[in-house]
């Protein structure tokens, strides 16, 4: 019979012993990668319902909510190839959105900047109709020439309109018009469309009877 020492016996459960401690080291790692894949799986899974969101949005969401969004879905270290094609369709989604918002609101501006010339120029057309004298008229007529890119500016005024076709009187421009307004005192016709270039002045104005 084997007889066992007992030095022998503590090196048989030292042996154990580690085997078991490596063992449990193995399972702990390969735990701990498990849990990291499976986090990293849910991880894109989030960033894929993120980007779709984005992507096929309905209205559902302001612009300014799905840059919001795009931004953590960045930092979320996207590595797959699919989803990085999304992240791309995602910015170029957003980026035309911009750019649209922009051009309406400078179209609004435009509209905005428009009415309001508008107004001033009618507003000119009454005083130097209605002005006291002819010095107080011509003053008016400086300050209404300053809103125009030239005092050749034309004056298109409509006499009729039918069946898509509109007929206009005799053609005149800014100044001429403006020294009629002085000369006849009265103010008939009023304000139909106007056009300006890119630094605001008036280039035409069509003017209709009122």
């Amino acid at each position: 019979m084997i007889k066992i020492n007992r030095n022998m016996l503590l090196l048989i459960l030292l042996s154990v012993m580690l085997g078991a401690g490596f063992t449990g080291c193995k399972s702990k790692k390969k735990l701990a990668q498990e849990q990291a894949a499976i986090e990293h799986a849910e991880k894109m899974q989030q960033a894929r319902q993120n980007l779709e969101s984005i992507i096929y949005d309905e209205g559902n969401m302001s612009l300014e909510e799905k840059e919001k969004l795009l931004r953590e879905t960045k930092a979320m270290g996207i590595d797959d190839p699919e989803l990085l094609m999304m992240l791309r369709d995602a910015e170029e989604t957003l980026k035309n959105e911009r750019a649209s918002l922009e051009e309406n609101k400078k179209a609004e501006d435009t509209k905005e900047i428009v009415l309001t010339k508008e107004q001033q120029l009618d507003k000119y057309f009454m005083e130097i109709s209605t002005a006291p004298s002819i010095d107080a008229a011509n003053r008016t007529i400086n300050e209404a020439l300053g809103m125009f890119a030239s005092p050749s500016a034309p004056v298109l005024i409509i006499i009729s309109q039918s069946g898509g076709m509109t007929d206009y009187d005799r053609p005149t421009n800014i100044k001429e018009y403006l020294n009629y307004l002085k000369d006849q005192k009265k103010n008939i016709n009023r304000i139909e469309s106007i056009n300006l270039n890119d630094n605001g002045k008036i280039v035409d104005v069509e003017l209709i009877k009122k």
